[in-house]
């Protein structure tokens, strides 16, 4: 049955996102992805009797940061507390969050829908560490245990239960990752599980205002894993419902290989993790000032951007949100665009051959960075009608990635730049029409869409020196 005809889905998100310190929260230890196992730990990670743990400022910086990045509202006395639960991974025996103080509280991130933005609400962003990581693969008799992550600190952005389906979710967690990225405290790597999302589900029939029996799906370490996930969950729940069942409230994992759930556990109404402050960890206090210096760092934010654009650049909507999918090409464009007034050209050239290049790994946004005043003489040659297209992004372009220097030079020196002369450009059409007969009595009878194929043939010999719209123009007159 499809939802939309009887049911609604009611969704709520716990993302986690690692920070990208150097070290961990409470500690010195080196937090790294890819170690060898149980390298980066100490005693205070090992939680060891007598041990005294120390806040790493970084982190709580990263914390207010993604905060005010959402809008949310900064609590400016905070502390830690401990949540106490047995997992193998977690060695002290409790794991170090915060509960009645969350350093961040409320606030929104939009998502794009066809119906237009949706202001999806948090309810909270607080600091926690996380655990190490148990691993099930390797031994066929024992599960091992890698405490290099535990203690690494991580942001928990909870989620209000306001979204209403997969694609929702999917949006969501789209979002969180690009924004995480852009204000570049994770780097959002879903498959190092840098950032890992648990989904909270329920079904209720449309119109009803309480909430249904809620399952939660953990450790979902992919943007496709979350929609897939929701998607069979949403299925599963109404199927119960729908045959007479009781939906139980379970704690499930999520199989990739058939796209499925499982449950891991049934869960009570509510775990008594028996919280109370830490009392190796001083409370804090955050000044006005130093929230505002943190906010005065922040840089200009996608949505904020865009509007920027639209009215600066004169770009479409397609190629703004190209261009502002990663805050490295954002700023290039940006850099570029101060010395060179061909907007669209520019984004064509950013959206095409340059994010070609940095896709296979050509060449850096940094080492384009050297290449601005380059890039700017490429541009103009092409707008000019001096260059095509094509030749200089196959064959210029990557020259000046190689070997930095003056596009037009190189383009002079090897006989690249186009033509505008009537006279060779006729010879190089008559040659053309010549070798293709058959095809300009089929254009002559009323096939004017070989008119391209004679461009492309002409482009061809010319070695694309001849200039395209002049070639246009000669050949319908020629043709005529």
């Amino acid at each position: 049955m499809a939802i939309g005809e009887k049911y609604e889905a009611v969704i709520g998100l716990e993302i986690h996102a690692q920070l990208a310190t150097n070290s961990k929260l409470f500690c010195g230890d080196a937090v790294s992805f890819g170690a060898a196992p149980n390298t980066h730990i100490s005693p205070i990670t090992m939680g060891h009797p007598g041990t005294l743990p120390k806040t790493n400022a970084k982190a709580i910086e990263y914390a207010i940061r993604i905060g005010l990045a959402c809008g949310s509202k900064i609590a400016k006395d905070n502390y830690f507390a401990r949540k106490n639960y047995f997992y193998p991974d977690l060695p002290k025996g409790y794991q170090v969050s915060q509960h009645t103080t969350p350093i961040c509280e409320g606030g929104t991130i939009s998502i794009p829908l066809p119906t237009g933005e949706k202001n999806i609400q948090l309810n909270r962003i607080h600091l926690e560490e996380d655990a190490g990581k148990s691993i099930h693969d390797i031994s066929a008799t024992d599960t091992l245990i890698d405490l290099n992550r535990a203690g690494t600190p991580l942001i928990e952005m909870v989620t209000e239960p306001c979204i209403h389906s997969a694609e929702e979710a999917f949006l969501f967690v789209t979002e969180v990752r690009k924004l995480v990225r852009w204000i570049g405290i994770c780097d959002g790597n879903m498959e190092e599980g840098s950032l890992r999302c648990d989904a909270n589900i329920s079904i209720r029939l449309k119109g009803v205002n309480t909430l249904g029996t809620r399952v939660e799906v953990k450790n979902l370490n992919s943007i496709r894993n979350i929609k897939k996930a929701i998607e069979f969950e949403i299925d599963r729940l109404i199927q119960i419902t729908e045959t007479g069942g009781t939906i139980i409230q379970q704690t499930r994992s999520f199989d990739a290989n058939n796209d499925t759930t499982f449950s891991i556990r049934d869960k009570e109404d509510a775990n008594d993790y028996r919280y109370f402050p830490d009392p190796d960890l001083a409370p804090f206090h955050l000044t006005e000032a130093f929230i505002q210096s943190i906010q005065n760092k922040l840089p200009t934010l996608p949505a904020t951007l865009k509007k920027q654009w639209k009215t600066q650049y004169d770009l479409s909507d397609y190629d703004i949100d190209q261009l502002v999918e990663d805050k490295e090409e954002a700023d290039f464009y940006m850099d570029w665009a101060a010395t060179c007034k061909h907007y669209k050209a520019i984004a064509n050239w950013m959206i095409g051959p340059i994010r070609a290049a940095v896709n296979e790994g050509s060449i850096s946004f940094q080492q384009l960075s050297s290449l601005i005043p380059y890039l700017v003489e490429l541009v103009e040659l092409v707008e000019t009608n001096q260059l095509s297209f094509s030749v200089a992004s196959t064959r210029v372009f990557k020259e000046m990635m190689a070997n930095p220097g003056s596009p037009k030079d190189y383009a002079t020196t090897n006989n690249l730049l186009q033509t505008g002369s009537t006279d060779e450009i006729e010879k190089w059409i008559e040659e053309v029409l010549a070798n293709h007969p058959e095809k300009v009595a089929e254009y002559k009878k009323g096939k004017k869409g070989l008119l391209g194929l004679f461009v492309g043939e002409v482009k061809k010999i010319s070695k694309g020196k001849a200039d395209p719209k002049m070639t246009t123009i000669l050949l319908e007159q020629k043709l005529t």
